[in-house]
């Protein structure tokens, strides 16, 4: 039943996620944490790093170790990976095809102008379900962060910011 369950959210998730995998972060987060409860908060945004942190789009990572997770087997990997995957490949695809035939159309435009927000929205509500009490960030991390932000302006390599962050947080932490 459990199969049934993963395949289906993740199908819902692959089906309604625009805006990519950050956008979906919060429609995952609803579906794991809040309907079924298959993790915790704390398990979920420990994924979320991980996911982060790996190569790869995050929604289809953050599924591969729900999957995984959830079942305890590659199968529930690869059966959440495949539903994630699938629905927005084909709508991308329909999508593609519609939009440059039709892409000097008025409407397409005000559709796509009405789009933006929404994906903005849906990233933003994400980046505050990833903050609960047990990881809200605390002074170093803000000052962390706003070290990177500035020396990110400053054009310092990021591989460089992301080795220094990690050296910094197994330091610190």
């Amino acid at each position: 039943m459990v199969y049934l369950q993963l395949f289906w959210a993740f199908l819902k998730i692959g089906l309604f996620g625009f805006g990519g995998g950050y956008a979906m972060l919060s429609l995952i987060q609803h579906e794991v944490v809040e309907r079924y409860a298959w993790l915790s908060p704390q398990q979920f945004t420990d994924i979320v790093a991980v996911s982060q942190m790996t190569p790869g789009p995050i929604a289809i990572n953050s599924a591969t170790y729900i999957g995984y997770t959830v079942t305890g087997n590659v199968w529930g990997a690869v059966l959440a990976t495949a539903a994630v995957c699938v629905p927005p490949l084909t709508v991308m695809l329909l999508i593609t095809r519609f939009y440059f035939l039709f892409r000097q159309n008025k409407y397409v435009g005000f559709v796509m102008d009405g789009l933006r927000p929404m994906v903005v929205g849906m990233i933003g509500a994400a980046a505050f379900l990833l903050m609960t009490p047990s990881n809200f960030p605390d002074i170093v991390s803000i000052l962390i962060f706003l070290l990177c932000l500035a020396a990110s302006v400053m054009k310092v390599n990021p591989i460089l910011l992301i080795v220094l962050s990690a050296v910094a947080g197994i330091l610190l932490y």
